[in-house]
């Protein structure tokens, strides 16, 4: 296979976080002590940071520059107004309120959505959505392609919904039991996979139909853009904001966790069509986040956000950053390392299940290749399989992921093709022992997104 050539940074680098390298003795003793739940590490344990892209990227200087400017008035600061005509430009709503992240959106819509008997349909629900969903007295259910399910494919939207079977669903639960139709785009759990316009269409279609809300989970919808642009003939004349604008079109509602595409620390958006439901939103927000003009954010995080919008959906800078996932790939399809391909916009997610098919899915692999990849270079990741997914709700059983990914989700704008080639050695390194790797049992768990803090034990 021909090597992957690395597409240079279209940054220069004015500002250093030093780092530092554990021994291997070090890192057994810590993650023993963190009970081998990786969120339970200090940061400064940890030498490459793969836990999540939420939050982590490096800001630009004009985003530094404008924190600085941040009016800090605790209702009708000038950062607000900046940011809401940024938002309407890109996303094309005419209702926008700020919330501090994106799970915050969620609680704050999700109950108007849901209540006990309803159902919430996803080509894949991320944690913190399937949990406000289950918060709200409602349940999830998951509707991805099939061709999502092989991970060796490379059918270029994985992240599809599998549009047959949810009409079967509306029409075996009945349309009036549907709350809410979610559209994440990219789909995180799915393997950060993108979804096509196409797609978008025909699901939007089938819930006008029906007289089920669409909510597009926006959290990646930049990088979504980008794939769409690259992949569909229809659009690879076309602007990405022009691409974005049409996605979100075939939205009744939004919310995004601007900590990822947005390239911010913290910071999230809530968009609605209907005056009236925003009007609810925005007495909820009150409630939840704080003043509907600051919405629990700093006015220097209003005003980062405002530029990072504009920043994230920069064509080059999107170029650059799936051209690193890409760049990983193929280095791990040359040494023969399962992962969900082609590779998706903000991670690489590893086929732990591939690499250890000795663990059963109660013993999660993915979480025992995670905790081994710590262990061989400091590097953090995180299960994307049946140790997130938790229990059934109602029977308290432990689920059975469709998927067992180890999730390495690259910060944007902060490593370098050196550390990318560390990862990949790393995990070189790992499929050498894999067969003396074991799985792990829990032995302590909250009921509601357990992985956040559970403690575990080898087996």
């Amino acid at each position: 296979m021909m090597k992957r050539t690395y597409i240079a940074e279209p940054f220069r680098i004015k500002s250093v976080e030093p780092i530092k390298m554990t021994t291997k003795a070090e890192r057994k003793k810590l993650i023993k002590e963190a009970d081998y739940n990786l969120f339970a590490l200090d940061s400064e344990a940890v030498y490459i940071d793969l836990l999540t892209d939420s939050g982590t990227g490096a800001m630009s200087l004009h985003q530094w520059a404008g924190v600085m400017e941040g009016d800090e008035a605790y209702a009708g600061a000038r950062g607000y107004r900046k940011l809401i005509k940024n938002a309407k430009e890109i996303f094309g709503f005419e209702f926008i309120q700020p919330v501090h992240q994106g799970r915050a959106a969620e609680k704050v819509l999700l109950p108007i959505l849901l209540k006990e008997g309803k159902f919430a349909i996803s080509n894949m629900h991320f944690d913190t959505t399937r949990a406000h969903v289950e918060i709200a007295g409602a349940r999830a259910i998951d509707c991805v392609v099939p061709e999502a399910l092989d991970t060796t494919s490379k059918f270029d939207f994985k992240g599809n919904m599998d549009n047959a079977r949810l009409e079967q669903y509306i029409s075996e639960l009945g349309k009036e039991n549907i709350g809410v139709i979610i559209i994440t785009v990219t789909n995180n759990s799915a393997g950060g996979q993108p979804v096509s316009m196409q797609n978008i269409r025909e699901t939007h279609a089938i819930a006008r139909k029906n007289g089920i809300p669409v909510l597009i989970d926006a959290a990646r919808c930049f990088e979504n853009a980008f794939f769409i642009k690259e992949r569909e003939a229809e659009f690879h004349k076309k602007s990405l904001k022009d691409i974005v604008v049409e996605m979100f079109s075939y939205g009744d509602f939004f919310t995004m966790s601007a900590k990822k595409d947005a390239i911010v620390n913290m910071g999230g958006l809530l968009g609605a069509r209907d005056k009236k439901v925003f009007e609810v939103i925005k007495q909820r927000c009150i409630s939840f986040e704080g003043f509907v003009t600051y919405g629990g954010l700093s006015g220097r995080d209003l005003e980062a956000l405002a530029i990072g919008l504009f920043e994230g959906i920069d064509e080059d800078f999107l170029r650059y950053r799936v051209g690193q996932m890409q760049y990983i790939g193929a280095k791990l399809e040359e040494a023969g390392v399962a992962y969900q391909s082609p590779a998706g916009g903000h991670a690489i997610f590893v086929d732990a299940q591939k690499m250890l098919p000795h663990i059963p899915y109660n013993e999660f692999p993915a979480q025992s290749l995670a905790v081994e990849l710590y262990i061989e270079a400091g590097i953090r990741g995180c299960d994307i399989g049946s140790y997130m997914l938790g229990n059934n709700p109602d029977t308290l059983e432990q689920l059975k992921a469709d998927f067992e990914f180890t999730r390495l989700a690259v910060p944007r704008r902060v490593y370098t093709q050196a550390h990318l080639d560390v990862i990949v050695d790393a995990l070189i390194e790992i499929k050498k022992r894999a067969s003396k790797i074991k799985g792990y049992k829990i032995i302590e768990e909250p009921p509601i997104l357990r992985h956040f803090s559970a403690k575990l034990a080898p087996l």
